[in-house]
Protein backbone atom coordinates (compact mmCIF):
# COMPACT_ATOMS: atom_id res chain seq x y z
CA UNK A 1 0.00 0.00 0.00
CA UNK A 2 1.53 3.34 -0.94
CA UNK A 3 1.85 5.68 1.21
CA UNK A 4 0.14 9.38 0.98
CA UNK A 5 3.20 11.38 0.24
CA UNK A 6 3.66 8.68 -2.10
CA UNK A 7 0.41 8.99 -3.63
CA UNK A 8 0.56 12.57 -3.71
CA UNK A 9 3.66 12.67 -5.76
CA UNK A 10 2.24 10.34 -8.22
CA UNK A 11 -0.76 12.35 -9.05
CA UNK A 12 1.26 15.65 -9.08
CA UNK A 13 3.34 13.96 -11.65
CA UNK A 14 0.48 12.42 -13.77
CA UNK A 15 -0.91 14.83 -16.78
CA UNK A 16 -4.02 16.07 -14.23
CA UNK A 17 -1.63 16.90 -11.56
CA UNK A 18 0.43 18.96 -14.19
CA UNK A 19 -2.01 20.88 -15.51
CA UNK A 20 -3.16 21.42 -11.80
CA UNK A 21 0.29 22.89 -11.31
CA UNK A 22 0.37 24.91 -14.49
CA UNK A 23 -2.80 26.47 -13.65
CA UNK A 24 -1.69 27.10 -9.98
CA UNK A 25 1.29 28.74 -11.24
CA UNK A 26 -0.93 30.99 -13.74
CA UNK A 27 -2.68 32.00 -10.85
CA UNK A 28 0.48 33.23 -9.00
CA UNK A 29 1.41 34.66 -11.81
CA UNK A 30 -1.15 37.76 -11.20
CA UNK A 31 -0.29 40.56 -9.22
CA UNK A 32 -3.87 40.65 -7.83
CA UNK A 33 -3.57 37.45 -6.26
CA UNK A 34 -0.44 37.79 -4.99
CA UNK A 35 -1.71 40.73 -3.22
CA UNK A 36 -4.05 38.52 -1.37
CA UNK A 37 -1.70 36.00 -0.02
CA UNK A 38 0.49 38.36 1.10
CA UNK A 39 -2.34 39.61 3.21
CA UNK A 40 -3.16 36.60 4.13
CA UNK A 41 -0.16 35.68 5.28
CA UNK A 42 0.40 39.08 7.76
CA UNK A 43 -2.69 38.19 8.96
CA UNK A 44 -1.85 34.71 10.12
CA UNK A 45 1.88 35.91 11.86
CA UNK A 46 -0.14 38.35 13.27
CA UNK A 47 -1.82 35.62 15.20
CA UNK A 48 0.76 33.33 15.86
CA UNK A 49 2.66 36.38 17.86
CA UNK A 50 1.57 36.44 21.40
Amino acid sequence: MATLAQRVRAFFQSPQGQRLVDQGRQQLAKPENQRRLRGLFSRLQKRRRY
